[in-house]
């Protein structure tokens, strides 16, 4: 099957759109001469083309709330994008003292300070998704997350069950399990579920990125492109 300027990918109600990025993209082949020109079409059509309506949508909601507001005269563009979104500098140190335990929890409790410890040892991306697993956001608030109240609560002893959070209430709940070992192994697993979760319901028409296309269809590119 041959690579062409025609693309699909799937709504939010999963039904398959196909989409030519130039006229009778579906005609034309993806050769070793016009390939940057099909990355590029396509990045520029995932990125902007297929959420124009509705970024045009928030644009016209945002100016209207800061047209005759101060907020542009006081704040720098990614000042007034930390308010939005929080900052994406975590200092876990500063969470970890201002957290509060539940159901029977203490920081004193053997198994928190297993959490801690492996909290701690985890790599970047993997505490960004602890915090949007328990959050629901990978970002911290204004003022770090020293600001952030999180609680992490009891669900019952030792047991095979992943972890579960109520993302509203920044609450954690975690199973008494019997040892550190199992209590990172439980973690990681319930993280990168949530976030395969995640996902598939907010974004299906994201997943597919220009690198991961490239990869997915990198057999189909080796029979169907043209070596002119």
């Amino acid at each position: 099957m041959m690579l062409t300027f025609q693309i699909s990918h799937k709504d939010l109600f999963g039904s398959p759109v196909l989409y030519d990025l130039k006229e009778q993209g579906d005609q034309i082949p993806v050769t070793k001469e016009n390939r940057q020109e099909f990355v590029d079409l396509y990045t520029e059509y995932i990125l902007n083309k297929s959420v124009e309506r509705q970024f045009k949508a928030f644009k016209k909601g945002f100016l209207m709330v800061t047209n005759e507001s101060p907020l542009k005269y006081l704040f720098r563009p990614e000042e007034v994008e930390l308010l939005i979104c929080g900052s994406r500098k975590l200092d876990f140190e500063a969470l970890e003292k201002t957290t509060e335990y539940d159901g029977g929890y203490s920081k004193d409790s053997q198994i928190i300070k297993d959490f801690w410890e492996t909290i701690h040892s985890f790599g970047e991306e993997q505490k960004r998704l602890f915090l949007q697993f328990t959050t629901g956001t990978d970002r911290a608030p204004v003022g770090g997350l020293g600001k952030l109240k999180m609680i992490i609560a009891k669900n019952g002893s030792d047991t095979d069950r992943l972890p579960t959070s109520h993302t509203c209430f920044n609450a954690l709940l975690l199973p008494e399990y019997s040892s550190k070992e199992k209590l990172r192994e439980r973690l990681l697993q319930g993280y990168y579920l949530c976030q395969r979760i995640w996902d598939a319901v907010t974004a299906p028409q994201r997943k597919l990125s220009v690198t991961a296309f490239f990869n997915n269809k990198n057999k189909t590119m080796k029979k169907g492109v043209s070596q002119k």
